[in-house]
């Protein structure tokens, strides 16, 4: 048998798996930096937050009204019961604004 290279020579695989190599290493690097968390879940932390405050402030001021509207209707004491208890309403959303406040995020 004479010497000569084969058409299967070693050689050529290991260029191939080098260049897979280097096309993974790319690959993996951009979904990395895909899928790393960014900037934005601080963002959307303050915003979770916001529309709470925003919902204690209008339940506390809605219920208020309503509980205050329903006793004026039964009790015929138009507009007090209104005027009390929807200001005992905001004071609850605004203590449960300030205790949500100063909890620490994370």
């Amino acid at each position: 048998m004479s010497e000569e290279p084969n058409a299967r020579d070693p050689i050529g695989e290991v260029a191939r798996i080098d260049a897979l190599d280097e096309r993974l290493k790319a690959a993996r690097e951009r979904e990395e930096a895909r899928t790393k968390p960014s900037v934005g879940a601080e963002a959307d932390a303050n915003y979770r937050m916001g529309s709470r405050v925003l919902a204690e402030l209008i339940g506390g001021i809605g219920g208020g009204a309503f509980i205050g509207w329903v006793i004026d209707h039964f009790a015929g004491t138009t507009p007090w019961g209104l005027m009390v208890v929807m200001a005992l309403g905001i004071i609850v959303a605004f203590r449960n604004i300030i205790r949500i406040s100063s909890h620490p995020q994370g």
